[in-house]
C-alpha cells in the first residue's frame, strides 16, 4: 500500500515539474514592431522603421549561448539560428551581413535589440559569426543592408500591435430608387459600344499572410564569397549644414571637418580617424559620446 502511494506520489511531482516547464516556456508570439526610444549601454537609441537601411561598421558576436529568452519582438532566441540584434531596426527584418575582411556574406533575421556596446553596428548570433568567419569576443569590420522584400513581407504578414485597428461603422444607406430614362439622340451607339468593351481587372497578389509565410523563421545557412574590401575605420560624428558649425565640433573633440555632396548642396560631417584598430575606434568614439554627440558610431570607410 505504502509503495503504491509513493507511486502515485512521485507520479505526480512528475505531472506537476512538466506543467511547470510548459508554463515557463510558452509558445513564441512573433510580432511586428518598432517600439519607443530607449537607453543601451549609456546612449539613447531612437527605432525607426527603415527599408533602405545601409550602414558600415564594426559587429558583435552574442555573448548568450543558451536557448530560450524571448527577443524584443516576442520571438525566442536560439544561438544556433541566423539572428541578430540592431538598435534601431523595425523587428523583425532580413539583414545581409558581409564581412568586409574575408567577403562572406549571410542573409540573417534581425528580431532584438542592440548590441550593447554602442561602438558596433550589430549583434550576431553565434552561429552567424562561425558562418561569416568572427570570432567570439572579436569585432569585424562589416557592411549591413536591408533585404526590402522579404523584410516588407514580415511588416505585412505579422501582427503589429503598435497600430490599433480602427472600427469604422458603414452609414446607412437608404432606399434607392431608379428611373430609366430615353438616352439623347446618338447616344445609343455609344452605349452599345461601353457594355461590349472588356474590363481589365487588376491581378490580385497573394494575402500578407501568404507572404510572410514565404519567409522562413530558419533562414538557410547559405553563405555567398565575394572579395575582401577591410577599410579605415572612422568615427563619425555628425553632420551640419554650415561649415561653421562643424568647424566648432571639430574642434571639441578633436576631429576635422569633411565637404560632403554637390558644391550647391554641400554639407559638412565632422570625423575623426582613421583609426588604428577597433580599440583605438573605440576610446575616440567614447570621448565623443562624453563630449556630447550621442549620434556619433564608428564606421567602415
Amino acid at each position: 500500500m505504502h509503495q503504491e502511494l509513493a507511486r502515485r506520489g512521485l507520479a505526480l511531482l512528475a505531472l506537476g515539474a512538466l506543467a511547470g516547464c510548459a508554463r515557463r516556456s510558452p509558445a513564441p508570439q512573433p510580432r511586428y514592431m518598432v517600439g519607443e526610444p530607449y537607453r543601451l549601454g549609456g546612449v539613447w537609441s531612437y527605432p525607426r522603421e527603415d527599408f533602405g537601411l545601409v550602414q558600415t561598421g564594426l559587429a558583435a558576436v552574442a555573448a548568450d549561448r543558451r536557448a530560450g529568452r524571448r527577443t524584443s519582438n516576442g520571438e525566442v532566441h536560439d544561438p544556433a539560428l541566423l539572428t541578430a540584434g540592431h538598435r534601431t531596426l523595425q523587428l523583425p527584418a532580413i539583414l545581409r551581413v558581409t564581412n568586409l575582411e574575408n567577403g562572406l556574406t549571410l542573409d540573417v533575421r534581425v528580431n532584438d535589440r542592440g548590441p550593447p556596446h554602442p561602438g558596433r553596428v550589430v549583434e550576431l548570433s553565434r552561429r552567424v559569426a562561425e558562418l561569416l568567419g568572427i570570432r567570439p569576443g572579436g569585432a569585424a569590420q562589416v557592411r549591413i543592408a536591408v533585404v526590402q522584400e522579404a523584410s516588407r513581407a514580415l511588416a505585412a504578414g505579422l501582427p503589429d500591435p503598435e497600430t490599433p485597428r480602427l472600427d469604422i461603422a458603414a452609414a446607412p444607406l437608404g432606399a434607392v430608387e431608379r428611373e430609366d430614362l430615353a438616352p439623347p439622340a446618338g447616344a445609343v451607339q455609344a452605349r452599345n459600344l461601353r457594355e461590349a468593351r472588356p474590363v481589365a481587372r487588376a491581378a490580385a497578389g497573394p494575402p500578407a499572410a501568404e507572404t510572410a509565410s514565404a519567409v522562413p523563421q530558419r533562414l538557410p545557412e547559405q553563405v555567398t564569397r565575394g572579395f575582401a574590401q577591410p577599410g579605415r575605420l572612422f568615427v563619425e560624428a555628425a553632420t551640419f549644414g554650415r561649415r561653421d558649425l562643424a568647424e566648432q565640433q571639430a574642434a571639441r573633440i578633436g576631429g576635422r571637418v569633411e565637404a560632403i555632396g554637390p558644391r550647391a548642396r554641400q554639407s559638412f560631417r565632422v570625423r575623426i580617424g582613421p583609426l588604428a584598430g577597433a580599440a583605438e575606434a573605440d576610446r575616440a568614439l567614447e570621448g565623443t559620446l562624453r563630449a556630447g554627440v550621442s549620434e556619433a558610431r564608428i564606421v567602415v570607410d
